[in-house]
């Protein structure tokens, strides 16, 4: 668990160009002689549901909850409450949650949608009951009211450029497979087009699968079937959407005998993906603050709830489409290639994890190589 202080210190070093934007709105509007178009909708006795996708994505319960619970105390003098309930890759379950929290009527829904097509009823009955709802993450269909996750298209793009700078001069001839993830989940579509973007055209792209429910173990047999169907030694590079996938990717390439492993991307930073980047399996992770995202995405909830539009206008900036609905609010936090050049200037001071996280005795000698002691 990442230490209270550092936490917050990460949390506020990167959260400070923001805040002084939402200070200049705030007190624009003070010049004015305004203040918010309408009075607290609630006070701080509110409960927010929270509705996350899976476990096998580790950062869901080790980071995004616990962040988003902090946050909402933080923000409510301890008054405000947190209702959370994980859908362990069901989507049947994950509905299931949903009405259960419409039914216990929360104040507001966070929910990163395990497929944004078939949450949209859920979406439609939140509405109807007044409950407005954020999609955290992944962008959900129906009457949204609001949208928190990063650049997902510039995350494929910065995985695809990854590949391409390490390949180098060899990329023309080069043979790539291709390791997306879950078709129902909307970003799946971005990180893959954001992918193609720099791909396309650059390397001979062999082999592409698509992922259900983004399972390591469902990875593992496409990537066995690309080593049979490609070679072994032929397989130049490897596009993983994310750490779980790559790790799996990674052990089918080491069980059919690969001494050297060929760049594999990754994204979400998780602990074993950042380790395996310092020993040299994984190429590289794709660091995304879900410190900023998280924390975010509470301060969103409590100001929607609370009818502070300004500073919910504020916080929501842009604007994006689903097949659904057009120009919905949203914060899009920035993304970063994490390799082992720049470990220490990433996770580490963002307080994710410490140097003792990472370098334990499997790694020591690694992390030494690269100078992370």
């Amino acid at each position: 668990m990442i230490a209270r202080n550092t936490r917050q210190a990460a949390v506020r070093r990167i959260s400070m160009a923001l805040a002084v934007s939402v200070s200049a709105v705030s007190l624009a509007a003070c010049g004015d002689g305004g203040s918010d178009d309408t009075a607290a909708k609630k006070g701080n006795d509110i409960t927010v549901g929270l509705l996350l996708p899976d476990r096998d994505t580790a950062r869901f319960e080790k980071f995004d909850y616990p962040l988003i619970k902090q946050e909402v105390a933080s923000l409510t003098e301890n008054k405000g409450k947190v209702r959370y309930a994980n859908a362990e890759a069901s989507v049947t379950r994950q509905s299931s949650q949903f009405q259960k929290m419409i039914a216990d009527k929360v104040d507001v829904i966070l929910v990163d949608a395990l497929n944004s097509k078939s949450i949209a009823p859920d979406v439609q009955k939140a509405k109807d009951a007044g409950i407005p709802v954020i999609a955290y993450d992944r962008l959900a269909e129906g009457p949204i009211d609001a949208y928190v996750s990063h650049d997902n298209e510039l995350v494929g793009q910065v995985q695809g450029r990854a590949i391409i700078g390490e390949l180098g001069d060899k990329a023309q001839k080069s043979k790539v497979v291709m390791m997306n993830g879950d078709p129902g989940d909307p970003n799946t579509a971005r990180f893959k087009d954001g992918a193609l973007s720099e791909l396309r055209g650059q390397v001979n792209i062999v082999k592409e699968y698509d992922t259900k429910e983004w399972k390591p173990a469902i990875a593992k047999e496409h990537m066995k079937e690309a080593i049979q169907a490609v070679g072994l030694n032929d397989i130049a590079a490897v596009y993983s959407a994310n750490d779980g996938m790559a790790g799996a990717v990674i052990e089918a390439l080491q069980e059919a005998g690969a001494t050297k492993m060929p760049p594999v991307t990754g994204q979400d930073a998780n602990l074993d993906a950042v380790q395996r980047v310092v020993s040299g399996e994984q190429y590289m992770t794709v660091y995304k603050s879900f410190l900023l995202e998280a924390t975010n995405a509470a301060k969103i909830a409590v100001a929607k709830v609370q009818g502070r539009s300004i500073e919910f206008a504020a916080l929501t900036r842009e604007t994006v489409d689903s097949p659904a609905q057009k120009n919905i609010p949203a914060m899009l936090v920035p993304v970063v290639a994490l390799t082992k050049d720049n470990i220490k200037e990433t996770v580490i001071t963002d307080g994710v994890y410490t140097v003792k996280d990472i370098c334990t005795a499997k790694y020591r000698a690694d992390c030494a190589a690269i100078g992370l002691e």
